[in-house]
């Protein structure tokens, strides 16, 4: 368990009021990870909700030759920040996770379980809602950054033919 203090201290939860910062606080540890530490893998069950308090983790996307699987390349797909959310396809089917996620320096983290997570959402609806309006936040920055990286790739790529 994690202290309600600890949670105050960032602005994802600075909506929640202090019994539902209780509530997430007993169902959520802090993890500490290692330098180059992987923390999930694309295609794993999403089973946690995950929030970085320190250091940096990278989301890489792997991509697979279809014709010679053992040829995998990694793409680095976004770079998460102290007080930043991942892991969010727990809360979203088919809830399996979309990308991998590594340590790049020792790192905190707090580790929420998303089936108690789920849970707390059906009994405080409230809570739920407004989590999951920042949990959709964060996805709607990284769909952008997401774009953002393709027009940069698809310039890049025109200028290389021209």
């Amino acid at each position: 368990m994690i202290s309600p203090e600890a949670l105050r201290r960032y602005p994802f939860f600075a909506q929640l009021d202090p019994n539902q910062l209780a509530n997430l606080a007993m169902i959520t540890e802090e993890v500490r990870c290692e330098d180059g530490e992987t923390i999930f893998r694309q295609n794993d069950r999403a089973e946690n909700l995950y929030f970085l308090m320190e250091g940096c983790v990278d989301l890489y996307y792997t991509i697979r030759e279809a014709y010679l699987e053992a040829d995998q390349k990694e793409a680095l797909v976004c770079q998460i920040n102290p007080g930043e959310i991942f892991g969010i396809s727990t809360l979203i089917p088919p809830h399996e996770m979309t990308s991998s996620a590594r340590s790049t320096n020792h790192s905190r983290i707090m580790e929420i379980d998303g089936s108690q997570l789920k849970e707390l959402f059906e009994q405080d609806r409230e809570m739920g809602i407004l989590l999951m309006r920042r949990v959709a936040k964060a996805a709607l920055l990284r769909l952008h950054s997401t774009r953002i990286q393709l027009a940069a790739a698809w310039e890049m790529q025109r200028e290389l033919a021209s």
